[in-house]
């Protein structure tokens, strides 16, 4: 597995990470622990060095299945995890809160349940707006400054929200949701990413899912599945953005690999600081995702990608309402 630096950080982590969130949490019932511990350590055998997690994962249950994983390696991963909401809300709501003594208060809660001493990315997951970015970026560097944590990450964050962070301490890296169905990002976040050295790690790189060709119209999720209240996943959606999919699965089969594959080596082709995180529960997911790593698109297969793909409209927003007022602040 080739590595990769996140920006001017120095951070060195694997080309594709492991998101771990739908091990626990989002997408239906939780993977067997056994089953899921073996998956983690199947992707270290494999070369990955960079696993995702955060607190509101289950709430809590992820970090502790991570930090059980990967204790017998910790000398050869990066563990990131997040910050940033009230827990737990017995109506499952998410409410935001990155006050100081908060932050300290979730930071020794990770550290306990991941079972380490210093976190190497703590990201705040999603913006509060009640509470100043100076004081969020300043606490988390005194944290950096006692040994707690090493570097410091911003999820969902305006440009504007990323300069101010940044001025007060180093931003390692920045987590956000980046696809050949979601390319936002390109618009002001990369260029700003750029300038300042900092990394980007792109979340559900597959689109959820859906870019690996296995869900289509008539896929019926679980009851406890995230995707039946996201609008991209609306049956009409479905139907309409399936055209995207038979594109990539074209490309895939010229090139005698998988629309995954493709996905995320377009992802890694657009910048060299950019490490995705795509997740799965399944090993023969795990296996194909990673052999993106050692895929490389020629220059001409990119403009080619690029050209057929901006005929393409996608329908549907990639969050409900209540959802997306918390991202881009």
């Amino acid at each position: 597995m080739q590595k990769r630096k996140l920006g001017n950080s120095g951070l060195e982590v694997s080309a594709l990470g492991l998101g771990c969130m739908g091990l626990s949490f989002g997408y239906g019932p939780a993977t067997d622990p056994q089953q899921a511990t073996n998956l983690i350590r199947a992707a270290v055998d494999q070369g990955v060095t960079f696993f995702d997690t955060a607190e509101i994962y289950g709430p809590f249950t992820n970090e502790t299945l991570v930090g059980k994983a990967l204790a017998p390696v910790r000398d050869r991963v990066v563990i990131a995890t997040k910050f940033g909401f009230e827990l737990p809300q017995p109506d499952g709501k998410q409410v935001l809160n990155s006050r100081p003594e908060h932050i300290r208060q979730a930071v020794e809660g990770s550290l306990k349940r991941l079972n380490i001493e210093t976190i190497d990315l703590l990201y705040q997951h999603r913006v509060d707006p009640e509470v100043p970015i100076e004081d969020v970026a300043g606490t988390v560097k005194a944290l950096i400054q006692e040994g707690k944590v090493k570097h410091f990450g911003l999820s969902e964050a305006g440009v504007k929200t990323i300069r101010r962070a940044h001025a007060v301490q180093p931003v390692t890296a920045l987590q956000s949701e980046y696809s050949l169905w979601w390319r936002e990002p390109e618009q002001e976040v990369l260029p700003t990413l750029q300038e300042l050295g900092i990394g980007f790690v792109p979340f559900s790189p597959l689109g959820k899912g859906f870019l690996t060709g296995a869900i289509n119209e008539n896929t019926a999720f679980d009851s406890g599945d995230f995707r039946n209240v996201v609008p991209r996943f609306s049956t009409e959606a479905r139907k309409a953005n399936q055209t995207l999919v038979d594109v990539l699965g074209k490309i895939a089969q010229q090139k005698g690999v998988t629309p995954a594959q493709i996905a995320l080596a377009w992802l890694l082709a657009q910048q060299p600081w950019i490490v995705p995180i795509p997740g799965t529960t399944k090993m023969h997911r795990l296996q194909e995702n990673l052999g993106a790593a050692a895929l490389a698109l020629t220059a001409d297969e990119l403009h080619s990608i690029e050209g057929t793909l901006a005929a393409i409209k996608v329908q549907g927003d990639r969050y409900p309402a209540h959802l997306q007022q918390n991202v881009g602040r």
